[in-house]
């Protein structure tokens, strides 16, 4: 038996080292070529060697950059059994961001990708269901073309996070490490099959702050295309596709005729926005917005209105932000809870199919990336060891929807 592990390691070492992988979580973990060569005491010209297949890390090498990267070794021996294109990444935030940073997030998006890739062999996700605009369309008729197309009316949206995966969104909320982050979305051509994937941060949110910045990344998704090379457009061209996102949010949070009804009983009064802001689940601030884009408010009494929110502290935080319900992402969580209640894989077997497909990652790796409890994945041995492996004969596809 010994002889046998033995016999199994050495087949694994003696694989090809993966140069591809090392880049990724080199960038996973927002490390210049410079800082990963200094961590492991090499030379930055043997990291660029290693990076691209010209020559492999000695054994003691390949250890320090497990240990510093925080990657099982197996990872840097499997090969990419999915084919992922990955489209832009649009984050709110882009100007403040580094070029580090967005290498982080754009990473840990690819391996969402690849993570839901395995899960939609088992489970049945929702199917993308977004209709196609003409691209001159104005964007308050694509907002409302949208509420006509989801049968949504004018009423309320309660829960932005539901019905962006009920269509087919795949949405997470993870540790971003970085304050500059409400929300970022990509596109994702997975086997063939376009995705989009809207990543939350989960460490300063509010509910209202959640609904707009989901409503923002939809705007993005319905309106820019995926596959544009944002490094070819000014800062200026950036700054409009960020404006168009954030009116397409408002026009889809507050439509013209439901909100305007609301809104024209009282303008002018910040306690009645208070209330509106229960029902339309969206900032004072966005709704005043609003309100003077659509001349309920003037000019002059939007100013007064706001200059009153920051005397009140509103400007930094809203009453109601700390009583509000935060919704969250539930279809990635649920799917991992259909595989293990209904006996389909255990955390073993989770762990050891994602192997397979090449994809090894350490179980908190995958708790933060899918926006799962941490120790979720955990696996208990001592009860592991005392439980009698039983399995159904017949085993259905399962579906979320």
């Amino acid at each position: 038996m010994l002889n046998g592990n033995k016999e199994d390691v050495g087949k694994k070492i003696n694989r090809k080292f993966n140069g591809e992988r090392l880049k990724s979580a080199r960038k996973y973990r927002g490390k210049t070529i410079k800082d990963l060569a200094e961590d492991i005491g090499v030379s930055k010209q043997a990291i660029s060697q290693f990076e691209n297949g010209k020559s492999t890390p000695l054994f003691e090498t390949l250890i320090k950059i497990v240990d510093k990267l925080k990657f099982p070794r197996e990872y840097f021996y499997e090969k990419d059994k999915v084919n992922i294109q990955l489209g832009n990444t649009y984050f709110r935030a882009l100007s403040k961001l580094t070029k580090k940073e967005e290498n982080i997030q754009k990473e840990k998006t690819k391996f969402i990708g690849k993570i839901f890739n395995f899960l939609n062999e088992y489970i049945e996700f929702p199917e993308l269901n977004l209709p196609d605009f003409e691209e001159d369309m104005e964007i308050e008729d694509m907002a409302m073309g949208l509420r006509d197309y989801w049968k949504l009316g004018e009423e309320p949206i309660k829960d932005m996070v539901y019905l962006l995966e009920k269509n087919g969104i795949i949405i997470t909320s993870m540790n971003t490490n970085t304050d500059t982050i409400d929300a970022y979305s990509q596109q994702q051509n997975i086997n063939g099959v376009k995705r989009f994937i809207v990543v939350l941060g989960n460490d300063k949110y509010s509910a209202v702050r959640r609904q707009f910045s989901l409503a923002h990344e939809l705007g993005h998704i319905i309106m820019h295309d995926g596959f544009l090379d944002i490094e070819d457009l000014t800062r200026e061209e950036i700054r409009n596709m960020e404006n168009e996102a954030h009116a397409f949010a408002s026009a889809f949070l507050l439509p013209k005729n439901g909100f305007t009804r609301d809104a024209s009983m009282y303008p002018t009064d910040l306690n009645y926005y208070k209330q509106l802001k229960k029902k339309w689940r969206t900032s004072i601030s966005a709704m005043l917005v609003r309100a003077n884009h659509l001349e309920i408010l003037t000019n002059s009494s939007y100013q007064v209105a706001m200059k009153k929110m920051s005397k009140l502290g509103w400007r930094k935080r809203e009453p109601l932000d700390d009583t509000l319900i935060m919704s969250k992402p539930t279809v990635l969580n649920r799917a991992v809870d259909i595989l293990i209640d209904n006996d389909i894989l255990d955390i073993k077997g989770i762990l050891s199919e994602m192997s397979n497909m090449g994809l090894t990652l350490s179980p908190e790796e995958i708790e933060n990336l899918l926006g799962l409890k941490k120790g979720k994945l955990k696996i208990n041995e001592s009860i592991d060891s005392k439980v009698i492996k039983m399995s159904i004969k017949n085993t259905e596809q399962f579906s979320y929807k």
